[in-house]
């Protein structure tokens, strides 16, 4: 009978309402607990990555913007040579359709 005594103060000095929590319910508790740490920290470390990996990203873009500049200019310019070119390929035909009379 002693240990019906003894456990029912710590019944009493629990509180009402609270859940009797087995060791193997708690040591499982615990490793949820420790997988989800795991989890987080390995989150953690991505995200720092894929920010590292923007930043960089970032700074290439920023470092290739006058190169895109240029070649965006060169482009433009090119395009108007080409119209200059075909203009002056359709006055040369015209001119040989006009001889073919």
């Amino acid at each position: 009978m002693d240990t019906q005594d003894a456990e029912q103060p710590q019944a009493a000095q629990e509180e009402p309402g609270a859940l009797a929590v087995s060791v193997d319910d708690f040591s499982a508790l615990e490793e949820r607990v420790r997988r989800a740490v795991d989890v987080v920290k390995r989150e953690r470390q991505a995200r720092a990555a894929a920010e590292e990996r923007a930043t960089k990203a970032e700074a290439q873009l920023h470092a290739q913007s006058p190169k895109v500049e240029q070649l965006q200019s060169e482009l433009g310019a090119l395009r108007a040579e080409r119209d200059q070119v075909r203009q002056r390929v359709e006055r040369l035909l015209k001119q040989l359709d006009a001889l073919e009379l």
